[in-house]
């Protein structure tokens, strides 16, 4: 929490100055700002400090620390970058502390930090999760309905568009709605908080959605992947409340497997 709210210090500095940020292009609708590093920096001396015989696995550094780590922080440092570069205050630091189990490991403990609007999700495995001290729980809502669900359309270089569309074309008839805000680890958080009633996204990476996973069965909900398995393995994640997880999931494959076949 604290290498989390020093780091979003600065950021929350170069948000003020947008426009003169130096950015370079790392790929196709993929910025990584100076600001991005910096934060990276700071959260990895910090961390460090904290734990020296931890390892890392972060966005824009990559891996280091032990190879044979017991414990290993997963970090982005600024997630909803696009956001952040273009004055949109939706944006967020998030941290996972993972734990080696053998051959397998688990995620412990997640920070997601949302410094423009002030809110701090923490989430400890066994202990629950929470927004500025206050307990989470996901959705009750059990009608498809009555479901507001969050995801992240691909942009041109990202091979999933087929997919998502498939998806969306089976879902958004059943729904209330459907929201895109361009940060997994925030969408996550919010499904935690009962803000959504799930969230859905193919071809992400650890550093997205480690922190949220946690937060989101901490808070009592479901995270797979659309076939069932580890999101973290797959880099896709269906997040639901109990209740309206498994159609979520069913529609997400369906839209997957059609896709394929097209």
């Amino acid at each position: 929490m604290a290498a989390a709210q020093k780091a979003a210090r600065r950021l929350l500095r170069d948000f003020g100055e947008v426009e003169q940020l130096q950015v370079s292009i790392k790929g196709p609708s993929d910025f990584v700002s100076q600001a991005d590093l910096r934060a990276e920096a700071t959260l990895k001396a910090e961390l460090g400090k904290g734990r020296p015989d931890y390892a890392f696995l972060m966005e824009e550094a990559g891996s280091s620390g032990p190879e044979e780590w017991k414990f290993r922080w997963v970090v982005d440092p600024l997630d909803g970058t696009t956001n952040f570069l273009h004055g949109i205050p939706h944006w967020a630091i998030s941290i996972a502390l993972e734990r080696r189990l053998g051959k397998t490991s688990e995620i412990v403990a997640g920070v997601i930090y949302a410094p423009a609007q002030a809110e701090l999700f923490v989430a400890e495995k066994g202990v629950g999760a929470f927004l500025n001290d206050r307990r989470l729980r996901v959705s009750a809502r059990r009608e498809m309905k009555e479901a507001v669900f969050a995801t992240g359309i691909p942009f041109a270089a990202i091979p999933t568009q087929r997919a998502f569309s498939a998806t969306l074309e089976r879902l958004m008839p059943q729904v209330a709605g459907v929201r895109r805000f361009g940060a997994a680890a925030l969408d996550l958080a919010w499904v935690a908080a009962g803000r959504y009633e799930g969230f859905w996204e193919l071809n992400l990476n650890p550093w997205d959605i480690a922190a949220g996973v946690l937060m989101v069965r901490e808070a009592g909900g479901f995270v797979t992947d659309e076939q069932g398995g580890d999101p973290l393995a797959s880099g896709n994640v269906v997040a639901a409340n109990p209740h309206l997880h498994a159609p979520l999931r069913e529609i997400v494959a369906a839209g997957a497997a059609a896709a394929g076949r097209r």
